[in-house]
């Protein structure tokens, strides 16, 4: 079986069409138009099939719990990592923490609030950006 043969059979099921293999041994010649079947109704274009994405929302309490984080992100997950229950060094490690992973893996980190950070691997993109009200309004709860 030639190797056309079992890419048609992969891709058309070989009882679809009744073309004779002659018919795909010119590789020059111009595609013809099929005809429409039932089943080719039901063809579903490979881009357009995605794995549902997840947001991950991280709450760390302890510097190492900035591991899990770094294998969200490595796992092509976005997370948002709330920083206001932990003292201010270990927040500024984990910062810092994954600060490095993300741009080992070419992501981005953002600051999306007083503590609050959204960290993204390559396959997401954000768009826009949050204003500080914080140097604004003077408040007093930011640490960043």
């Amino acid at each position: 079986m030639s190797i056309k043969s079992k890419f048609r059979n992969f891709f058309f099921l070989d009882d679809e069409y009744d073309e004779p293999e002659e018919a795909y041994e010119e590789e020059m010649e111009p595609a013809k138009p099929q005809k429409q079947h039932a089943k080719s109704q039901n063809v579903v274009s490979l881009q357009s099939i995605q794995k549902s994405s997840k947001v991950i929302l991280v709450e760390p309490r302890v510097y190492a719990e900035a591991q899990e984080v770094a294998d969200h992100l490595k796992n092509r997950r976005a997370v948002i990592v709330n920083l206001q229950r932990i003292e201010y060094d270990q927040a500024k490690r984990i910062v810092d923490f994954l600060s490095g992973t993300v741009y080992a893996i070419g992501g981005d980190i953002q600051r999306i609030g007083s503590d609050i950070f959204l960290c993204t691997p390559d396959n997401v993109e954000i768009a826009g950006s949050i204003t500080e009200l914080t140097k604004d309004h003077d408040f007093q709860n930011t640490r960043w």
